[in-house]
C-alpha cells in the first residue's frame, strides 16, 4: 500500500486557516503551536513542516488580507471611474473583505496595536488621500484618516457586537464620510 498524497498547498492553507482561528478565539500572544495542530486535526510536528515558528504563520495570515487589501487598492487607484465612485468601491470593498473574515478581522484587532499594521495603513490612507486629492484638491492625508476611522469604527463594533450588520453598512459609511466629498451644486 502506497503512502497517502497530501496536497501541500492545500494543507498549508488548512493549517493557516486552522492558525487564524486559534488566534482569533484565543489571542496571538496565548496561542501555542499546539493550539493551532489541535484545531487543524495534525500532528504538532506537522505544522512545523509548513511553518518554522507561531509569528509565521501570523506573517502568512497577515500577507493574505494585504494581498486583498492591496488588490482592492490597486483597482481604486488604476480604475477608470469617476474618483468619488473609485473611493466608492474601495470602501465597500475593505468592508466586503473584512466582512467575509471574521477570524482574520478579530486577529488583525488584536495586532492594530503592533507595527504589523503601520505599513498597510499608511497604503491605505495613501491611497484615499489620492483618490479625494482628485475628487477635491487639497484635501489629503487628514481627511483620509477620518475616512479610515469610520470604516475602522465600524468594523470595531461589529467585533464587538456581531449583531452589528457590518455587510450592510458600506453605503452608510459612503453616505455620512464620502458623499460631503461630492461637489454641491
Amino acid at each position: 500500500m502506497s503512502p497517502k498524497r497530501v496536497d501541500k498547498a492545500a494543507r498549508k492553507q488548512e493549517i493557516l486557516a486552522a492558525a487564524v482561528r486559534v488566534f482569533a478565539r484565543k489571542g496571538f500572544a496565548a496561542s501555542r503551536i499546539d493550539d493551532v495542530a489541535e484545531e487543524a486535526g495534525i500532528a504538532k510536528g506537522s505544522v512545523y513542516l509548513y511553518f518554522d515558528s507561531r509569528d509565521a504563520l501570523l506573517e502568512a495570515a497577515f500577507s493574505q488580507y494585504t494581498a486583498d487589501a492591496d488588490a482592492i487598492i490597486r483597482q481604486a487607484l488604476d480604475g477608470t471611474d469617476p474618483p468619488l465612485e473609485r473611493l466608492g468601491l474601495l470602501v465597500r470593498g475593505t468592508i466586503d473583505v473584512i466582512a467575509g473574515a471574521p477570524d482574520l478581522a478579530r486577529t488583525l484587532l488584536d495586532l492594530w496595536a503592533t507595527d504589523h499594521m503601520r505599513p498597510a495603513y499608511k497604503a491605505y490612507r495613501e491611497a484615499i488621500a489620492e483618490l479625494i486629492g482628485q475628487i477635491r484638491p487639497g484635501l489629503g492625508l487628514p481627511h483620509a484618516t477620518v475616512i479610515v476611522g469610520a470604516i475602522e469604527g465600524v468594523v470595531l463594533q461589529w467585533l464587538v457586537d456581531p449583531e452589528v450588520p457590518i455587510a450592510d453598512l458600506a453605503g452608510p459609511v459612503l453616505e455620512v464620510v464620502v458623499e460631503g466629498l461630492r461637489e454641491r451644486a
